[in-house]
């Protein structure tokens, strides 16, 4: 019988053995986490509630925002808990629905980000067609296809991971589960056809990634024809942060999947993985809402007549 069928549950990789740092782990993600789910929960509200924001822009953040706060929601949690708890273990069927909403999560995320920059070439390249182009429809639609393919994408590696035989213990070397670090718990040779797969959709990534630096080449060229300097820095505004939070997804994304699986745990697989996993999520309100005027005025707005009406 093999080690799979009789795995009940997987061991987390801890932060700390010292019971104080751990306390200190998980005072440290709670605040991550409520950052996180205040900042990505008031951009839902401002744009959901004030029909000035209901454009194509905001409407792909607002979808943004549910991505990051559910792909932030799946992991840490669970880390916390632990570390409160003193434990390191995840069931079996936990661990399953960690790697499928995580990647079902992270995948919308990416293609939602490669249709932030089409909608900002459009803007800007082709102010003329924006509206015929980026009608509610086409925006519904674009939308739909990045939550569909965030769904492919989970279903085809959740699967693929899920039916290697394990072997190699149960003891995973980070602290959520990671399709990486379960490969190296596989049998020899079981893997290689999720690696295909891993391969594959870095390929996908690396496409995308292409797509969004040509569509900033060619906005950058417009917005430098732009006779008004205000004219510019505003459109610059909008453009340099997106493309600074992809650069740091793609980076980290690629790093951890791609760099050699060490046979032990060190300290630069964790950080690399709280930066790809755990700072998108907080630095997105920040950086495509606080970064905007005109939400950042909203966003205080929708706050005063909440706390006015409470």
């Amino acid at each position: 019988m093999s080690y799979r069928t009789t795995m009940t549950e997987f061991l987390l990789l801890g932060f700390s053995e010292v019971r104080e740092l751990q306390i200190l782990h998980f005072v440290v993600f709670l605040v991550i986490y409520l950052a996180a789910l205040v900042g990505n929960l008031l951009i839902f509200m401002a744009i959901a509630f004030d029909h000035h924001l209901h454009t194509p822009m905001y409407f792909f953040l607002m979808n943004l925002s549910i991505l990051d706060l559910g792909s932030i929601s799946v992991i840490v949690p669970k880390s916390m808990a632990n570390s409160l708890m003193n434990t390191r273990s995840i069931s079996y069927a936990g661990c399953v629905a960690q790697v499928f909403f995580l990647l079902f999560l992270v995948g919308a995320d990416f293609s939602l980000l490669t249709i932030m920059a089409y909608d900002r070439y459009v803007a800007i390249c082709q102010p003329l067609h924006y509206e015929r182009m980026m009608n509610i429809r086409a925006c519904v639609k674009m939308a739909a296809g990045a939550w569909i393919s965030g769904i492919l994408c989970s279903v085809l590696h959740t699967g693929n991971t899920f039916a290697l035989t394990f072997c190699g213990g149960n003891m995973v070397d980070q602290f959520f589960c990671e399709i990486p670090q379960l490969i190296k718990l596989a049998c020899s040779d079981s893997y290689l056809s999720e690696v295909g797969v891993l391969a594959f959709s870095v390929c996908l990534v690396l496409g995308c990634f292409v797509f969004i630096i040509l569509s900033y080449v060619r906005i950058i060229k417009s917005v430098l024809r732009i006779p008004s300097e205000q004219g510019r820095n505003k459109a610059f505004s909008t453009c340099l942060p997106h493309l600074t939070v992809v650069s740091l997804f793609v980076c980290t994304g690629i790093f951890a999947y791609l760099k050699p699986i060490s046979s032990s745990p060190s300290a630069l697989d964790l950080v690399v993985a709280v930066l790809y996993s755990v700072l998108p999520p907080i630095m997105n309100p920040v950086i495509y809402s606080m970064r905007n005027k005109e939400m950042k005025a909203n966003s205080f707005l929708f706050l005063c007549n909440k706390s006015f009406l409470t």
